[in-house]
């Protein structure tokens, strides 16, 4: 479940500094202006956004509170908690990318092929490593009653090296 809000009621104008947490400047009607902070004397125009200040309640007991800026302006086109919802997904594949880049490959892993026809079939293999990983977390989900995204995608790929590593795992056919 997601609570959202349109930064109650009123919006403020707000700079967003080096470390990205905005400061606010003043408060406007139903949208704020951000000027990007961190270049001193750049004259870059202040541009008009929309803040939607939401949580989560995903049954952890932590209910973080989370600030999205847009430039979709208007409640009409895309309500705040459609909004959150769509940013959650954004991160969904964030979460993926991370999975193969940085667990599955290994952090500053290059890939080894040299041309690019083998390329191409050794991301199709990271590819299909993870769908196989993703899948067997699936099942393990439904079998427990649990939601796939509480699963410990590191834990899986964990236990399927375990697997692949012990001898015998996988006999080649015909033995």
């Amino acid at each position: 479940m997601i609570v959202a809000n349109n930064a109650a009621k009123s919006v403020s104008s707000v700079m967003i500094p080096r470390s990205s947490r905005p400061a606010v400047i003043r408060t406007i009607s139903s949208s704020a202006d951000v000027t990007p902070g961190g270049n001193e004397g750049r004259t870059t125009p202040a541009r008009r956004v929309r803040v939607v200040d939401y949580s989560i309640d995903d049954g952890r007991g932590d209910h973080e509170p989370y600030r999205l800026l847009t430039t979709i302006l208007e409640p009409d086109v895309a309500s705040a908690e459609e909004l959150a919802l769509v940013y959650a997904e954004r991160w969904e594949i964030e979460s993926a990318f991370d999975e193969l880049k940085t667990h599955q490959r290994g952090p500053r892993t290059v890939l080894r092929s040299k041309s690019p026809e083998l390329v191409h079939q050794e991301i199709w293999g990271h590819l299909c490593c993870h769908f196989a990983i993703r899948t067997l977390m699936w099942e393990a989900a439904a079998h427990a009653d649990e939601d796939p995204d509480r699963v410990s995608f590191v834990a899986a790929l964990r236990i399927a090296r375990r697997s692949v590593a012990q001898r015998g795992a996988f006999p080649p056919s015909g033995h």
